[in-house]
Parts: structure tokens; sequence; C-alpha cells
């Protein structure tokens, strides 16, 4: 797929930020990409939400929105492609349903996860592990933007295939001119 130039602009320009960022993975950069910026401009999430369509992968039953980023990414491609939200938890509740997927039941049905950001994919890594545990068949996450390096797969150790709207060296591209 061919990213839009322009979106990758306007991403670009409305969440890009510099200085110093500890990442989850530990890792320290120097840019920032805050993807909550994007994610609460509707007309700019409705823009990411229409390139993501096109990279759900047939046969699939259930989005699952990764917390916290991926849950409203999710919400909005559920609304748009008809197919039914999960709601993934960093964590189980410790109350009430005690769930870590919150929605329909997941044992048997494909998920493909929805992620805002990816860079070593370790929230995605720990939601397909316990998705698998509790019977889930996971092959695919689809994610706003995956700035890992270019050429490699960070979920490549648990089987899982990366659907970018953009990358880091698209957004990069969009911002030189």
């Amino acid at each position: 797929m061919v990213a839009d130039h322009d979106l990758a602009r306007d991403v670009d320009a409305c969440c890009r930020l510099t200085g110093e960022f500890t990442l989850r993975s530990g890792q320290v950069a120097s840019e920032y990409f805050d993807k909550y910026l994007f994610e609460a401009d509707p007309a700019l999430l409705a823009r990411v939400v229409e390139q993501m369509i096109g990279l759900v992968p047939e046969g699939t039953e259930l989005l699952g929105g990764l917390e916290l980023g991926g849950v409203p990414i999710a919400t909005v491609l559920s609304a748009r492609t008809g197919l039914p939200g999960l709601f993934v938890r960093k964590k189980a509740k410790e109350y009430g349903t005690c769930k870590l997927a919150e929605g329909p039941d997941v044992a048997g049905r494909r998920v493909t996860l929805v992620e805002d950001v990816i860079t070593t994919g370790g929230a995605v890594r720990d939601a397909t592990r316990a998705l698998r545990e509790a019977g889930a068949i996971v092959e695919h996450v689809v994610c706003a933007i995956d700035r890992s390096p270019e050429g490699e797969n960070p979920l490549a150790d648990v089987g899982l295939e990366v659907r970018p709207v953009l990358t880091k060296a698209q957004l990069d591209a969009a911002r030189a001119g």
C-alpha cells in the first residue's frame, strides 16, 4: 500500500514531538509520536482509520484495540467495517468480570489487534500471548504508526504480521518535503 503523503504530513505535523522521551520499552528517544493528538482530532482520526480499513485481513472476526491508544482507533474502525470490537487491557481487571479482554468471547475466533504506535511491540506481544492463552487466533496487528527500524518486524518472534498505515520512514519523508 502506498502511504498517503498528505496524511503522513498531517499526522507528523500534529503529533511528532522532540525532546527526550523514555518509551515503554525503556529505550530513550529524541522524538515521540504523541498519538493522542491525532486520535483526539476527529477528522484526522477518520483519515487514519480510512487507510486502515484496507489493512484488516480477510477473515477477521474481532478487532482488538489495545489499552489505551488502540481503543479509539478500534472503535472507529469497528464502526466503519461492521466488525465487532474488543478492548484489550494491559492486565486483567481485579474486580467485576476480571477480564483481560472486554467484549465478545475470543475462543476460536480470529482477532486482529489494533494499536496506535509500535516500536518494539511489547504491548502487542503481551496481548497476543494472553489472547492466544484464551483460545484466540491472533496473526495480525494493524497500527497507525510503525516506528520500528525499516525492514524489520519487531513481532516476528510471536508470528505476527504488522500492517501499518504509516511508517517512521514515511513520516520522515513527509516532514522533509
